[in-house]
């Protein structure tokens, strides 16, 4: 019964989905509620992988930061039983030695941009990558396109840029918002980067299941 709307919503296609191997990077604004999706739609195989801790000004936007202080990978292995947890800060180093086939799909919910660059060089055929949710209000303007085709997000703008001046020529699916900042300090809407997450979600079962 647990997955019984699901069934129905994708069929025989959603026998796939507890087979699927998904590598989910960074699990704040964006990544927490895609890990959320992930679980609630029936993916079992779960790594998530993160460095940090919660903290007070978490709490406006991520799952879990009630728990102020806990490292967020283990707290959201509690909170969802079957998740792997790893500890780790993602940066290019860490993406060099990493291996990732042992996944069929690499999620980048991070905002590191040497890292965010160095995923692509390392996993571009199996990642779907979370450009820029904060400073925004409305998540009715999201959008997913190639990274070569995102338009009027600055990390986004940021990322096409790096990847360029790195050399690199492949190509993967980008979730992002055209929408004016709203603000020039640290803001930020549970309302658009918990969509951010669900897109990314979407994008994972689709893929999975095979589904335009």
């Amino acid at each position: 019964m647990r997955y019984s709307r699901v069934k129905s919503l994708l069929g025989d296609a959603f026998s796939q989905l507890p087979q699927a191997r998904v590598l989910l990077l960074g699990v704040g604004g964006v990544g927490g509620f895609c890990l959320d999706c992930l679980v609630r739609t029936g993916v079992e195989d779960i790594t998530i992988v993160d460095f940090d801790t919660f903290e007070e000004s978490n709490q406006n936007r991520q799952i879990g930061s009630d728990n102020v202080g806990a490292v967020k990978v283990h707290y959201l292995q509690s909170l969802y039983p079957g998740v792997k947890a790893i500890e780790a800060k993602i940066t290019p180093q860490w993406c060099e030695t990493f291996d990732f086939s042992a996944y069929d799909i690499v999620v980048d919910a991070i905002d590191d941009m040497p890292a965010k660059v160095a995923l692509a060089h390392h996993a571009a055929d199996k990642l779907i990558s979370s450009a820029g949710g904060a400073k925004k209000l409305d998540p009715t303007q999201i959008e997913m396109a190639s990274v070569w085709k995102t338009h009027g997000d600055p990390l986004a703008k940021k990322f096409r840029y790096e990847l360029k001046k790195s050399g690199f020529k492949g190509d993967f699916p980008v979730v992002f918002s055209p929408e004016a900042s709203k603000c020039k300090d640290l803001g930020s809407f549970v309302g658009v980067t918990g969509a951010f997450g669900l897109t990314l979600c979407s994008a994972v079962v689709r893929k999975i299941c095979a589904i335009s």
